[in-house]
């Protein structure tokens, strides 16, 4: 392999604002630390957090680099001291708290993870930030189990293909809201049983009724604002609401007595602060659970559309236009 330059490109916000703000600069190639790989990237997914960090409504945590981009497909270039897991010229995907939109990225080897055979980069960059969000939030908090019922919003973004395919695969019900006949037609393709369009349709009648009146046994919620109170009236007895995004408002009224008469399990997480450890445990649970699917060909990320890394800004555009199916991938 050819020496890996000390230079990079790479794509950032210079100031917030619409995604015209986003521009190329030669940025130092990041050099891995203790157990630590780094990764020449070859495609880096689009997500709704990084046009939040583009706005400046989401700062990178602490010691992430200003870099956009949660998620990366590509090969190891070189490892740092005690990083075992992967040789150099291995395909990888990996979860990282910032740096995707680059060239090169660093990840803590433990939040990496093999590509599945027969999947491409693009395929491959798809995977983690939905898997890791969808996983630990409607299986390990949610609990849904089979035979019970999901109702997703979203249902055709990047998170609801995943979630749609994924709790088919484990064999529940679910039900998604989306904002088009197109949409619902796509989202019935993956798997859906029942597509509620949110501008024509009431989902908590369509919920109730798609459930023989019992209601969603786990409900996964990124819109928050009205939408919270509409959620306690389609949840079933016991159900478990999971938020993972307040893109309707993060403060509610709410009906207490409702979550009491319900016994509802209202709980909620952010994946991109949390810890290698955490994100670790998420990772091995992955690859026990999702990778074989994945393997099998079962479920795979649905593709909306790719863009060269220099065009960054039109792959936010059409993220913003919410007209996307699926997710929106860059290729470097």
């Amino acid at each position: 392999m050819s020496e890996t330059p000390s230079t990079m490109r790479a794509i950032l916000a210079v100031r917030p604002g619409g995604p015209e703000v986003l521009q190329a600069q030669e940025r130092p190639r990041p050099v891995p630390g203790p157990g630590e790989i780094l990764v020449k990237v070859e495609a880096a997914g689009v997500n709704r957090p990084d046009v939040f960090q583009r706005l400046g409504a989401y700062p990178p945590p602490p010691g992430a680099p200003d870099i956009l981009g949660l998620e990366i497909a590509g090969e190891v270039a070189s490892a740092g001291i005690g990083a075992t897991r992967y040789a150099t010229g291995e395909r990888v995907l990996a979860l990282v708290p910032g740096g995707g939109y680059a060239e090169y990225c660093v990840v803590h080897e433990s939040n990496a993870l093999p590509i599945p055979a027969g999947l491409t980069m693009v395929e491959a960059a798809a995977i983690p930030e939905t898997f890791f969000t969808v996983w630990t939030n409607v299986f390990e908090r949610g609990g849904l189990k089979s035979g019970e019922s999901l109702l997703a919003h979203g249902g055709s973004s990047g998170i609801g293909t995943t979630a749609i395919q994924l709790a088919k695969a484990f064999r529940a019900r679910v039900i998604v809201t989306v904002g088009s006949k197109e949409k619902a037609r796509e989202c019935l393709r993956l798997g859906a049983d029942v597509a509620v369009d949110y501008r024509e349709e009431d989902f908590v009648a369509a919920t109730l009724a798609a459930t023989q009146g019992k209601g969603a046994d786990v409900i996964l919620d990124m819109v928050g604002g009205d939408y919270v109170a509409r959620n306690y009236a389609a949840a079933a007895l016991g159900a478990r609401i999971v938020q993972i995004a307040t893109l309707r408002g993060a403060k509610v009224e709410i009906d207490l007595r409702v979550i009491m008469a319900k016994r509802i399990f209202h709980t909620g997480s952010t994946l991109r602060p949390r810890s290698v450890a955490e994100k670790a445990a998420i990772a091995d649970a992955l690859r026990a659970n999702v990778w074989p699917l994945l393997a099998e060909g079962r479920c795979k990320p649905i593709i909306d559309s790719i863009f060269p890394l220099a065009e960054a800004a039109n792959a936010h555009a059409r993220m913003e236009s919410s007209a996307h199916v699926g997710k929106i991938v860059l290729t470097i």
